[in-house]
């Protein structure tokens, strides 16, 4: 295949869907503003309440069930075991586009073990149905006689009914049966519903371990080497061994975990001493987290003292020992420091877990979900390929996931959702899952798309076919395309801009950072607990889909990566190669007219030495002005030449999909082999961190993210103004004096220019 078809193939396209946000109207109705973003979807709505006075079968008993039915279409609520009085409060949705039939049909049927029979029933035209457009109150309920099949009024027995035409925009929508679910009848409805889902709060917990008293050993005449064991839940860490052998030890020992609200898991404390090769219990005391105190700067809280208890087991009773060791330490949930559960290149959020930390939001983010098509087939029914399709969108704290399309390589979503936007340099994430839980298997990712906010324009509505690209032990494949609208409106414009100027991260990760390593562990830990309480929801967001949408693994060494970070690195690098072959050429008269111009132009800067700044950022602001007609127009999206996956060999990919440790070879090709892939991984992650700094430089002047951009070229501007009327002796005093200033006009916090450059955008947003 050609590279030009290659990169058609898997290229980002642009669509023009039927939706009021792009200007285009939908026929005559009307469309709530909140649902502009999809195209609209007419809907039948059957709302089914509760039935009264049934009547009961020759058995005396009664077990109603209601069954609606649309033509060829029939959903079925459950049934009432002996009861002449059900309540249901059911939502049944048919599809008006797959509607064949010219009424509806609202059965009251008795549950039976043969032969269900037919208490009553009630008939409606499809004609004679009304239009209700959101929001428009409610539309109320009434009781209908029920009729037996000949048309005639039973004596007894009524049902409460509701039929409305709508859209998706109806707040019925994403409770409803949906007609096309039928194949996974009422009992497997919740789990193709759409949701919405919300991570816990998370916090870190500061365990400080200063020191013990009185720790009374096993043996009376030895010295112990105590360290102390710190458990919650299932995240376990150790201080080291004291350098003081006594009784009385000191650590003074930092040990950090993740916790997340509600509180489950108790603080276990455990003092252990190494006595040869085990370590033998000393005590222990069990904090509930409830009492810890929470703290949002880097301010100490007071320590405190806690009992050890030590229980020895006699006859099967407890026997506590007289005296009380005690441990000394300082606990504190910091709730100013952001808790890591994604990629910091393509993070969702920067907000610190406390709320009183929290400032007020920039604007707004609303995604449209409205397709996909030419999906691969995940799995087979019937003899042929089929999917069951769904999508998950990730953006800060809220998760979204669309309903379930049952047995559709095209599924259309139409579904809107809103986000509140913090920082416009952040991420959402938005991938696209094969339902394996209706059949108790696991869920399949189809692909992904991330979506910087900073690269958008505020108030345009964007309108795109994403290719949807995964890496497979046999090469890349295209797995489909999910047709996306995007818009991102700013309340206020000045606030946005000085989300420039302040640091990423709040400011306790400048003032208390931690290390890589534990950043590294924390966001483990982070994941483990994510996955685990969005699996306790019902329909369960499954650990595979968590997985896939934090990135789990990415930082396993991969040849196919480490090239694809060298050659980005490479792209960044190459303009200074073209300008030393540029002065090569100037050197050596390649062109005459040039040189000459450039002979001229040092004489002037040499004679007068002021203009050399302000000149320089001059041609950077002609430069960016110059950059703004070929700026992007288009968002990012993921691309297969970045990520060197269209020309990747066999065995890099078998490597790269092997498992770890690897389960290739011997045990010292396994133990070479480990070790290479894991300083392989760092020298990856270091490439690809100097690769980004590289790419947020060239993204000064490019326009990809034109408010940073905007704010920089303004700057160039009033510089080379200033920087004109100024001596130029008196600028590099100052910068000298800037540069050389005491420590005490020093911030831990990174300066304006620092935190500037941090937010720009970089390449690794197109990384698969």
């Amino acid at each position: 295949m050609q590279k030009g078809s290659i990169h058609e193939e898997f290229a980002l396209k642009q669509t023009a869907p039927k939706i009021v946000g792009s200007g285009v109207m939908i026929g005559g109705d009307k469309v709530t503003v909140a649902y502009d973003l999809v195209e609209q979807m007419e809907y039948l709505y059957v709302r089914v309440v509760k039935a009264k006075e049934l009547t009961k079968d020759v058995t005396g008993s009664c077990d109603p069930y209601v069954e609606v039915k649309v033509g060829n279409y029939k959903g079925v609520t459950k049934h009432f075991e002996k009861k002449i009085n059900p309540e249901w409060n059911y939502v049944f949705a048919f599809s008006q586009d797959r509607i064949q039939a010219s009424y509806i049909e609202v059965c009251v049927k008795d549950k039976d073990v043969l032969l269900d029979d037919m208490i009553g029933r009630v008939v409606f035209d499809l004609v004679d149905v009304p239009r209700r457009v959101p929001p428009d109150s409610s539309l109320a309920p009434q009781w209908y006689r029920l009729e037996d099949k000949r048309g005639e009024k039973l004596k007894k027995g009524e049902i409460m009914l509701a039929v409305w035409r709508g859209t998706q925009a109806d707040e019925a929508f994403c409770d409803a049966w949906h007609s096309d679910a039928a194949a996974v009848g009422s009992e497997g409805i919740s789990r193709i519903r759409g949701k919405v889902y919300l991570s816990p709060r998370l916090w870190y917990i500061r365990v400080n371990v200063i020191e013990c008293q009185d720790l009374v050993p096993s043996e009376k005449n030895r010295q112990p080497e105590c360290c102390v064991k710190v458990m919650c839940g299932n995240q376990v860490l150790k201080t080291k061994i004291s350098s003081i052998r006594s009784c009385s030890p000191m650590w003074n020992e930092d040990l950090v975990f993740v916790v997340a609200e509600p509180f489950e898991e108790p603080l276990v404390v455990t003092v252990e001493d190494k006595v040869g090769s085990n370590f033998e219990f000393l005590g222990k005391c069990v904090l509930p987290l409830s009492i810890v105190p929470k703290r949002l700067d880097n301010k100490p809280v007071p320590s405190t003292w806690h009992n050890l208890e030590k229980h020895t087991v006699v006859e099967g009773e407890k026997k506590e020992t007289k005296f009380a060791s005690k441990i000394h330490m300082r606990l504190s949930l910091d709730g100013g420091y952001h808790v890591l559960d994604e990629s910091i290149h393509y993070s969702s959020d920067f907000k610190p877990t406390s709320k009183l930390l929290w400032k007020s939001s920039i604007g707004l983010l609303e995604l449209g979900i409205i397709s996909a098509t030419g999906l691969s087939a995940m799995k087979s029914k019937d003899g042929r390929g089929t999917t069951d399709a769904y999508c998950v969108a990730k953006y800060g704290p809220k998760w979204v996931r669309t309903r379930t399309i049952i047995d559709s390589l095209s599924p259309q979503w139409n579904e809107q959702y809103t986000w509140e936007v913090h920082d416009p340099c952040t991420v959402i994430t938005v991938g696209v899952f094969d339902n394996g839980y209706l059949q108790g298997g696991k869920c399949t990712s189809i692909g992904k798309v991330r979506i910087r906010l900073s690269t958008l324009e505020t108030e345009k509505v964007y309108t795109h076919s994403y290719p949807l690209i995964v890496l497979h032990p046999s090469g890349v494949k295209k797995m489909g395309e999910v047709q996306l609208a995007v818009r991102f409106s700013c309340t206020s414009y000045v606030n946005m801009l000085s989300k420039y100027t302040q640091p990423l991260f709040p400011k306790m990760h400048y003032a208390h950072p931690m290390s890589i390593t534990q950043q590294d562990f924390l966001r483990f830990q982070t994941i483990q607990i994510l996955s685990t309480r969005l699996g306790r929801a019902e329909p369960p967001l499954k650990k595979e889909v968590v997985d896939y949408m934090l990135d789990v693994g990415s930082h396993i060494w991969s040849v196919r990566r480490a090239k694809a970070n060298f050659f980005r690195l490479m792209y960044v690098v190459s303009p200074i190669l073209a300008i030393g072959k540029w002065f090569d050429q100037i050197c050596h008269w390649k062109n005459p007219l040039t040189t000459i111009l450039i002979h001229i132009l040092f004489v002037i800067l040499v004679l007068y030495p002021g203009l050399i700044v302000p000149t320089f950022f001059l041609y950077l602001f002609l430069i960016g002005i110059w950059h703004y007609r070929l700026k992007p127009r288009h968002p990012p999206h993921m691309d297969i030449h970045i990520s060197h996956a269209h020309g990747v060999f066999p065995d890099d990919l078998d490597e790269e999909f092997d498992t770890f440790p690897t389960s290739r070879g011997s045990d010292k090709v396994k133990m070479r082999y480990d070790r290479l892939r894991s300083i392989g991984g760092r020298i990856q992650t270091v490439v690809g961190d100097l690769a980004t700094q590289g790419e947020r430089f060239h993204s000064l002047l490019s326009w990809r993210d034109p408010r940073a951009s905007a704010l920089f070229v303004t700057f160039c501007l009033f510089a080379a103004i200033v920087m004109y009327v100024t001596p130029f002796q008196v600028i590099v005093i100052l910068i000298g004096i800037y540069v050389l200033r005491h420590p005490r006009f020093r911030h831990k916090v990174p300066s304006l220019s620092t935190s500037f450059f941090k937010r720009l955008p970089a390449r690794a947003d197109c990384m698969l």
